[in-house]
Parts: C-alpha cells; structure tokens; sequence
C-alpha cells in the first residue's frame, strides 16, 4: 500500500500512527500542542522515535464533545498540514468525519483521510476521498451500542463501508479499517473486538487498531487517562498479533519497541 510517496508492506509489518491533537479539549492531550511551534516539536519527537505517519485532527471526538464548525477545524489543522508537509518526508493523516474539513486537508497537503464515522456521517466524504485518490482509512462507529448479534453486525457494518468506498471509487489499494474500539459499543464489546479483531482480515483489507489511553483500557485497570500506557501496549501487542498493519498511539517509541519484541517472537527462527 502507498501512502503519500512512502510505501508500506502491510502484510509482513505493523506500523505505529502518530497521533498529532491540535485542539484544547483533547480526552489524553488537550491544549498540550494547539500551539505550531508545540506541535511542530511533537511531531518531530514522534518521527524521531519511530512513527510513520503523523494523523491530525483539530477536533476532539471524546465522548460528550462539543461539534466545532467545519472553518474552526479547518483553521486549525491546515495550516499543521502544510507545515508537516515542509518539514518532514512522511505522510500525515486527517483525522475528520467532515467532507469540506477533508478536502481543505488535503488541498494543504495531507495524504490519508481518517474518518471515524466510515464514510457514513457525510454523504460527500467518499467522492473528496476519490477524487483526489488518496488512502483512507474507514472505522467501525454507531450512534449507540444496540445490536442484535455485535460480531455478525459489526463485520456488516464493515461491509457497508467498503461498499460505500467502491461505489464512489476509491481504489482497493487505498482502504484501510479500524473496528472502532471506544465508538459505539459497550465496555464488554470494546474487549470482544479487541479479541477478535482477526475477523476483519476475512474482508482483504489492512487494519488499524487504535486503542491508545482510552476508556477499555481505564475501566479495565482502574486508572486515569495519564497511567493508561502498559494497557495500552499490551493491545499493540495484541495487535501485531492478530495481523494489524498499522497502531494509532500517543507514546511512538515504547509501542515501537514492543512491536519489535512481538514481531521478533513470533517470527521462525532456526536453532
């Protein structure tokens, strides 16, 4: 898969997204680098330890946020966008469920579009995406966590997404899918999909596993959004396992490192 000008080998490797919040209000690092300078030095950081994509997103999608409109988050993340795009050789991420928000993005410069809503909360999201044929990445969400059997619904709400992606024309070779973990299921459910997550291989596309400091990982250890890392690298791991191409985390470095122990374990070795 190419992403920008970098390609990945999705199939062998598990690669680490750097996540860039411009915005105050962030559930694990509001305000911390809505400054250019501040999020300049942080995204550098987060090259230097390893990360090979930077996704940006210039509004909070923590549950009980409060909707930005599509100029403040535009004004927010271009001007990030360009900036990377200058200083740095590595693809950057926009993540937003907004089609105008997408576009401006990717006018500045940016090379994936991370919508947290799968191409289903804007019905234009779909043509930005194909029109300037760049990757995308398309994550599982629901307006409340009701289903009649959450694995059989999940794997078709996926479906569902990637039918949207083809029928506007994106390419298959630019689909990437997130099961959506902290988004519209219940604690037991962000666990099972964790789990399982093995079932979206079956739909041939590389996955995303974003679990960084959130909710399943504090409800599950007891602890505040600042002391969530072991939980959280234990699902990296959890992912490298289960075939995932790509984490989305805050701490670049030690989820690099632990996806290096677990790619060196589990590959043959001759004795």
């Amino acid at each position: 898969m190419i992403i920008g000008k970098k390609e990945f080998d999705v199939k062998n490797e598990t690669y680490v997204m750097g996540i860039l919040n411009v915005t105050p209000d962030s559930f694990s690092d509001g305000g911390k680098y809505n400054g250019m300078d501040r999020a300049l030095a942080h995204a550098k950081q987060m090259i230097d330890e390893g990360a090979t994509i930077i996704d940006v997103g210039g509004e909070s999608t923590r549950p009980g946020h409060v909707q930005i409109t599509e100029d403040e988050e535009i004004a927010r993340v271009t001007p990030v966008i360009e900036r990377l795009k200058q200083e740095f050789a590595v693809p950057v991420s926009i993540d937003t469920y907004k089609s105008r928000v997408a576009e401006a993005a990717l006018q500045a410069g940016a090379d994936l579009v991370n919508d947290i809503w799968g191409l289903k909360y804007d019905p234009k999201m779909a043509g930005v995406i194909a029109k300037y044929d760049v990757a995308c990445c398309l994550m599982h969400n629901r307006e409340k966590a009701e289903y009649t059997d959450f694995l059989t619904d999940f794997m078709t709400d996926m479906e569902e997404c990637v039918t949207l992606a083809k029928k506007a024309g994106i390419s298959e070779d630019k689909i990437i899918l997130d099961p959506g973990v902290g988004f519209g299921k219940t604690y037991e459910m962000n666990l099972e999909i964790i789990d399982k997550m093995e079932c979206l291989n079956k739909l041939g596309y590389p996955v995303l596993l974003g679990t960084s400091r959130k909710s399943v990982i504090g409800l599950t250890l007891d602890l505040p959004v600042e002391e969530r890392e072991e939980g959280t690298l234990v699902t990296t791991v959890y992912g490298v396992q289960k075939g995932c191409a790509f984490v989305r985390v805050h701490d670049v470095q030690k989820n690099l490192r632990a996806i290096r122990m677990t790619q060196a374990i589990m590959r043959e070795h001759e004795v």
